[in-house]
């Protein structure tokens, strides 16, 4: 896992030199070097409230299930599965697991109710997404001359979330579906793994209602949305904030749709599971759609070289420089992982 990892970090790295390489590398070092870093540390900045905002929204969830845990541990808990989810080819998922078997390690809840917490965290990050997007898809189609397969493509992706999205939170509150759908899952299971076949269906049969129960008391408590649902519009409003910072160190001016817009599409396209974090193909989308929408390709390269640094590789850093938080033993079997 760890040289599959790093085969495909370097893919996508090597992806990314091959296109400033085709810019350009002296126009985009020149841009760079044009950089306002008052703007650029008021980005970073920025980034630090975001993600401290995503702790308020993951602290919503843990607290409607009396799982009792600060603000301060749930930080680099955060931290560490955003950089599972940079660092793997996981389709942004990876992490979730993670985040969820060092909340129950570290605050002794079970694993199931540790779990629903962290799924209903980005179930919360669904609402604005599908909203956004739909309008992208919308805006897209208007502003920028597009083939028809890759607008399907974008159609029908959303589609496919937003139904994957609605499937799966009704899996989660409904006992009798969660089941039928878990015993057809263990009938495959059960061609290949037969030894101690009744006591691992018992066991995974329990944990599912364990779950199912705690999602239903998450989402009977109006706080979860009520609070977290606003949270979340506000979360993606200031990503995109950070994003237009980045544009004015350069001195250029974009509008803040035209980077919602090209930021959703990125978001998409992240969620292949193909590269870590998408990296190569988010960086190449965000050049390509800025440079469309009237900005030179070298700014658009350098604007996207630290729009990267601060939403992706810093936290992956800080993610992996949080590890060592949770003691040796939680540490070697996460880097595992990565």
């Amino acid at each position: 896992m760890k040289h599959k990892g790093a085969i495909l970090i370097a893919i996508g790295v090597l992806a990314l030199a091959v296109m400033i390489s085709v810019i350009g590398p002296g126009e985009i070092e020149e841009a760079l070097r044009k950089a306002d870093p008052l703007y650029v540390i008021m980005a970073v900045a920025l980034e630090f409230i975001i993600l401290g905002l995503f702790t308020v929204r993951w602290a919503i969830t843990t607290g409607a299930v009396s799982i009792n845990i600060r603000k301060r541990h749930l930080f680099p808990m955060l931290l560490v599965g955003m950089a599972i989810n940079n660092l793997t080819p996981s389709a942004r998922g990876g992490g979730e697991p993670v985040r969820a078997y060092i909340l129950g390690k570290y605050s002794r809840a079970s694993m199931e109710a540790a779990f629903a917490t962290v799924i209903a965290d980005r179930g919360l990050d669904t609402f604005p997404f599908i909203f956004l997007a739909i309008l992208t898809i919308v805006a897209i189609v208007l502003y920028f001359e597009l083939s028809p397969w890759i607008v399907v493509a974008l159609i029908v992706s959303v589609i496919i979330i937003t139904a994957a999205f609605f499937l799966a939170l009704y899996i989660s509150i409904d006992r009798e579906s969660g089941e039928r759908i878990l015993g057809w899952i263990l009938g495959i299971v059960r061609r290949f793994y037969r030894k101690n076949y009744e006591k691992l269906e018992k066991r995974l049969m329990n944990a599912l209602r364990e779950f199912q129960s705690t999602m239903r008391i998450m989402l009977a408590d109006r706080r979860v949305l009520l609070y977290g649902i606003p949270l979340s519009f506000l979360l993606w409003i200031l990503e995109i904030i950070r994003v237009y910072l980045v544009f004015e160190a350069f001195g250029t001016s974009v509008s803040l749709i035209v980077i919602a817009e090209v930021f959703i599409l990125a978001t998409l396209i992240g969620m292949i599971p193909l590269l870590p974090g998408g990296l190569g193909a988010v960086d190449g989308v965000m050049i390509v759609f800025y440079s469309a929408a009237g900005v030179s390709p070298s700014v658009s390269a350098a604007v996207t070289v630290v729009e990267r640094l601060i939403s992706f590789w810093m936290i992956s850093a800080m993610g992996v420089a949080s590890l060592p938080y949770f003691g040796a033993s939680v540490s070697e079997k996460l880097m595992e992982k990565l």
